[in-house]
């Protein structure tokens, strides 16, 4: 039951998240897309999360961290996208960007492939599960290496445990 709860506390995070916004009735229909999303995808939903209670705290103690970071990449991503439709800065090299899927599991490549698209400037665009890799089309593809260590680091330091 707790469990439950939680997941729809976090979805109903993630899709005021998602709408910038904190409105009442916004709240009321996150609650009720999260219940119906809960409903649909209970087996995938509870899976990995243990059985002890101190790892469901754990995991909703650092959901914030997790969405204050998706924040910020949400605000980076749109000054990148700013900047450059205002013409303040030439688009570089835009381009595909194959990141590893590392220990992700199922639950952990949809929460990184959301995370990641929130943010302008950067989509998720295919799950390669032969090459075991996730492709993202990227503003700046320049630096192909760079933008694989920042995907890890922000699941090491954010992700991996609330959705590992």
């Amino acid at each position: 039951m707790i469990r439950t709860l939680a997941a729809l506390a976090t979805l109903t995070g993630v899709y005021l998240l998602t709408l910038a916004s904190l409105d009442p009735l916004d709240a009321l229909a996150g609650v009720l897309v999260a219940a119906v999303a809960l409903a649909l995808t209970r087996r995938l939903t509870l899976v990995g999360s243990g059985a002890g209670g101190p790892a469901l705290a754990g995991r909703i103690v650092r959901f914030f961290p997790f969405a204050l970071a998706v924040m910020g990449d949400v605000v980076a991503g749109t000054w990148e996208v700013a900047v450059v439709v205002l013409g303040a800065r030439e688009l570089r090299r835009p381009g595909i960007v194959a990141v590893p899927v590392g220990q992700r599991t199922e639950t952990g490549i949809v929460a990184t492939a959301i995370a990641i698209t929130l943010s302008p400037g950067e989509v998720f665009v295919d799950l390669d599960r032969e090459r075991g890799v996730m492709l993202f089309h990227v503003l700046d593809a320049r630096d192909p290496d760079a933008v694989r260590r920042r995907h890890e680091l922000f699941y090491e330091r954010y992700q991996r445990g609330v959705f590992p």
